[in-house]
This record gives C-alpha cells, structure tokens and sequence, in this order.
C-alpha cells in the first residue's frame, strides 16, 4: 500500500519534535500554578512571562498586550464579544467580509440577533475586499471592523495595512483574524494598524487548544471567562503553561524558518502545476500569481470533478486534502467562501479542493502527490 501523504495542513499541522519535546519536558518540570506565591508557582510565572515575550516580539507587541487563549476561536470570540460589549453605549454597527472564518461569521450572527447591524462585505472572483469598499461602508456607528489578512480556504490576502491606515483616522477598533498566516507571513501590528488579532498555535506545528489574542493598549476589552484575575483580568482560568511554552518554541522555529518555507512552498505550488500540466488535465488555480496570497496554500479547480466523490477518491489514494474548512467538518456542503466569491450556481464551488504545505514535506513527496491527484482526476472525468 502507498504511504499517505498529508496536504491538509491549512486545517492543522503536527508538532515539531523540538516543540513536543519542549512540551513534555515542561509537563514535567513546570507544574507550579503562575498565580502561586511559593518557589514553584514563581518559576512557573517566569516561564510563562519568557515565553509571552517570545510571543509580543513575533508581530512586534508588547508582552502586556499578549491574551493567551484556547486557540483562535476563542480569540475571535474575545476580539468580537469583548469589545462589543464594552463600548456597545457608542454604536452597533460593525463590518466584516462574506468570506470570514465561522468563528468571526457566526459572533457576528449572534450580535445581529441582539440588536447589531452588520455589514458583510463582499469579494471579488479572487477573494479580495478592498479598502474602497470598507470606507463605504463606515459610518458614525461603525464600532468594529472584523477583516481577516489571509483566508483559509482560498489564501487571498487582503490589503490589511491599507484598510489599517483608513481606519486610523476613525473611532472604531480594527480586528484581523490572522490564525492562518501566523507563522508563514510577517506579521507587524504597528505597520498593519490592527488593534486587536488572532492567532492559534497548531497551524505552525505548536499543540492544539492554544493561542492569542493581541490587543493593543488603550483598548477596552469586556473579559468573556470569569473567575480569577490571570491574564491582567481579561481572561480569567489557570493558564496552561506547558502548551503555552510549547507555543512559543513553535513561533521560535516559524521565525527562524519562514523565509526558506516560503520559498518551498512556492516551489511546491510550480511542481503541482507543472504535474497536472503534464497530465494533460484540466485545472484551474483560484487565485492568480498576481493576487498576493498565502504561500502555503494552493486551491485549485479541476472542472468536470464532484468535490464530494474526488475527497474520497484521494483519501483512497493515500492523498489527504479537504474541500475547505475542517471546522466545516462532515458537511459536502458548497464553501461560503467560494460561493461568496463566485456564486452558489458556479462549478467552482463543487469541483474545488484545498491543497496546503508543510515544514515536513519535500519535493519528491509533492510531486508523487500530485500525480496522484492527476490519476484519480482522469478517472472521474470521462
């Protein structure tokens, strides 16, 4: 039997060697609660500040503006919820994009149903909103912008430095969700202008049920999990220090590495065309050279395809690749941000799949990959 190959890292990644053994030797070693008093709790408060810093220092923050959270979910939900509902005496009316992640999409949803006004922006047939298109929008109410900087579906990236500096002239706060290109992009709150953004630690190899939420300082947070006063009172709850060093051992590496994986990944994307090209099948790349986009992610049209029937002939195939979200689990459902992008009667939205690169791959492994793909293309299109 082939060995499987795993293309779906956009939906999670394994974790470094080096940052599961910094995670186990901190379940062992660093056991003491933060909060303590006594010689154990405060060497596990030292670890945990070190590793926060760790954590400021990779989008340029300072450790004081560092949540620590469950992931990125949670830090979209803290981003959304906290600050709502700590200046909701200002104005209810925020805007987002069609193309958001759920966790950003459905906290808006529900603030709808409390009374919000939302504005949902739209994109073009490459994923991109413009800044245009957000200034339009604004108005006195606006008191959240929610715009991701790269999706996790398509890759696109948005012009986040530019909507940043329209809405520094404006009251409201600005939100991106950047659990996707932490890690593969540089990220530099001050250049972007965000005031609050969202990461999660198991998209660059780090352990999953961690990450954070930077917000900037001077801005009101209304904290969403009561109970003690961790995290400077915004978010309370025993912090769980092994995952968080492991994190941080996780953006250590990213940093070190993002150049030459950029560099990989781009080739990958060539050696996956140049694969399919020699197929002689027919395929489509969603977003163009042109269109900045994440690095490590390559979504691809292959005309004549039922996405339902092509994922699990792949997964056959010993391929591992998704049609979109994985939190979207179980459902064959067209993509929202496909659909979003190109129409709910579009081929694309059902002959689409999501393709997504790794530190552990190599050329030889993509290149096998794709030649599995281009096999199980020819047999479904007849």
């Amino acid at each position: 039997m082939k060995p499987a190959i795993y293309l779906d890292y956009a939906a999670t990644t394994p974790m470094h060697p080096a940052v599961l053994e910094r995670f186990t030797t901190a379940l062992q070693d660093t056991y003491g609660n933060p909060s303590s008093t006594h010689q154990f709790g405060r060497h596990a408060k030292k670890v945990l500040e070190d590793a926060r810093k760790t954590l400021a220092s990779s989008i340029n923050a300072s450790p004081n503006e560092i949540i620590v959270t469950s992931g990125g979910t949670e830090a979209d939900n803290l981003a959304i919820f906290g600050y709502v509902q700590s200046l909701n005496s200002k104005g209810k009316h925020i805007i987002t994009t069609e193309i958001e992640h759920h966790a950003v999409l459905n906290p808006c949803k529900q603030l709808e149903s409390q009374g919000y006004h939302v504005t949902y922006l739209s994109p073009d047939n490459h994923g991109v909103i413009t800044t245009e298109q957000v200034q339009a929008a604004l108005t006195d109410e606006t008191i959240l912008v929610s715009i991701m900087y790269g999706n996790n579906e398509v890759g696109t990236v948005q012009p986040i430095a530019e909507i940043g500096q329209l809405l520094s002239t404006h009251p409201c706060v600005f939100h991106t969700d950047a659990v996707q290109a932490y890690g593969t992009c540089s990220l530099d709150v001050e250049e972007l202008q965000v005031d609050l953004l969202s990461v999660s630690a198991h998209k660059l190899n780090g352990p999953k049920g961690i990450g954070f939420l930077y917000q900037r300082n001077g801005k009101l947070l209304s904290s969403q999990v009561l109970g003690g006063s961790q995290e400077k009172k915004r978010r309370a709850g025993t912090e769980n220090v092994p995952a968080i060093v492991a994190f941080a051992e996780a953006v250590s590496i990213a940093e070190q590495t993002k150049l030459e994986k950029q560099t990989d990944y781009s080739t990958y994307k060539q050696k996956m065309a140049d694969v399919f090209e020699n197929h002689q099948i027919d395929f489509q790349p969603t977003i163009p050279p042109a269109v900045a986009s994440l690095p490590h992610i390559y979504h691809v049209s292959f005309p004549g395809t039922d996405v339902e029937t092509f994922l699990m002939s792949l997964d056959l195939e010993g391929v591992a690749v998704s049609s979109g979200s994985a939190c979207m689990a179980g459902s064959f459902e067209p993509s929202h941000v496909v659909t979003a992008m190109f129409g709910t009667e579009s081929d694309q939205a059902r002959n689409s799949i999501r393709i997504s690169f790794g530190y552990n791959l190599d050329e030889s492994m993509v290149e096998e990959a794709a030649n599995r793909i281009a096999n199980v293309v020819k047999r479904l299109v007849k």
